[in-house]
């Protein structure tokens, strides 16, 4: 008997769940479940509008379940992108309303700087537990608080356009939606950033196997005592983890700003952050599976918003809460014996 194991059987499941789970609250609501299925389906995959949104909505949970990967690869848990987004959101904007070049060259300073300020202020947390032995859940819910106060002073101060947003950005940074050249997405925020968030996964997903520094961060997160009897660094390649975390959380404004709304403002992207937790734990496979799990998030959001005339949006947060219990139930239930998934010790480098 096949066992569930497989990243499309939990998935499936999850699926499953979350239509019996859909079923219930429409009925709860008085509405039929025919009809709301009908219309959460015409406002997600049944038209290309509704498939352009589900896009959309899925890039940044793209970036921040992949950058949640990464850190938990290293065995640290990052509860910080929302505010590393939001850092690099605010300054990568800031800097884009300055840049009067073509796109060539400004699309890569602006995201190269959002990759830096959000890597910069993970760093923070990577530092405190790689030198001081402050636990990053603390540091990085400290550090998001740190953002709630530091971006309206920010904006009050002179980076705002009327005290509320930056101004727009410059032409030349800005990302160009998928409807230039797929029409039937006109009309939708979709935008060149989701292909570029699929890239970065992969590309982030080879490196991490194939790189020295990337083993490394997993043997890190396996066994740190037997790296450091390996002669491994273990506190620079928490750090290092932690860093590229934060910098892949920071690219998440390729989707909400470049992409979409064109200039920042308080709350753009916000959730993006928690919800890529539960997108790096559902899609934890592979980078196939991590972007599904990031498409499946995004149409729980579009579909949110396409049935919230029968059965009120909050309630799309009990089926996400269903979604990560059934994948959690799935992967305990198809768990190896313990003796099975031993982790084995990191190998003797070779050289210094």
């Amino acid at each position: 008997m096949t066992r569930l194991t497989a990243p499309r059987l939990r998935v499936l499941l999850a699926l499953a769940g979350a239509l019996l789970v859909l079923n219930l609250l429409s009925w709860g609501f008085g509405e039929a479940p025919a009809a709301t299925l009908a219309n959460a389906w015409a406002g997600t995959w049944g038209t290309p509008y509704g498939v352009g949104q589900v896009l959309f909505k899925a890039t940044p949970l793209l970036f921040t379940g992949l950058a949640f990967h990464v850190a938990l690869r290293a065995g640290l848990f990052n509860i910080g992108s929302e505010g590393q987004l939001a850092m690099a959101s605010l300054l990568a904007t800031w800097l884009a309303t300055h840049l009067d070049l073509p796109s060539f060259a400004a699309l890569p300073i602006v995201l190269a700087a959002a990759v830096a300020v959000g890597a910069a202020y993970a760093a923070i947390a990577g530092a405190m537990r790689s030198y001081l032995r402050v636990h990053e859940i603390i540091s990085t819910i400290m550090l998001n608080r740190s953002a709630d106060v530091i971006l309206p002073w920010a904006l009050a101060i002179g980076l705002s356009h009327d005290g509320v947003r930056t101004s727009d950005i410059a032409a030349g940074a800005r990302l160009p939606g998928l409807d230039r050249w797929l029409a039937p997405f006109k009309g939708s925020a979709v935008s060149v950033a989701f292909p570029l968030a699929v890239a970065v996964t992969f590309a982030t997903w080879l490196w991490l196997g194939r790189s020295r520094a990337g083993r490394e961060m997993e043997w890190v997160g396996k066994g740190p005592a037997a790296c450091e009897a390996q002669g491994i660094d273990v506190p620079r390649r928490r750090l290092q983890a932690m860093a590229l975390s934060g910098g892949l959380a920071g690219l998440a404004v390729a989707g909400t700003v470049l992409g979409y709304k064109g200039y920042y403002e308080l709350g753009l992207g916000a959730g993006a952050g928690f919800s890529g937790i539960a997108v790096a734990m559902v899609g934890r496979g592979g980078p196939a599976q991590l972007v599904v799990a990031a498409l499946l998030f995004g149409t729980l959001a579009q579909a949110g918003l396409a049935i919230n005339a029968r059965v009120p949006r909050d309630a799309m947060g009990v089926l996400e809460a269903v979604v990560i219990l059934l994948m959690g139930a799935a992967a305990y239930a198809a768990r190896e014996p313990e003796s099975a998934t031993k982790a084995e010790p990191a190998p003797a480098r070779e050289g210094a």
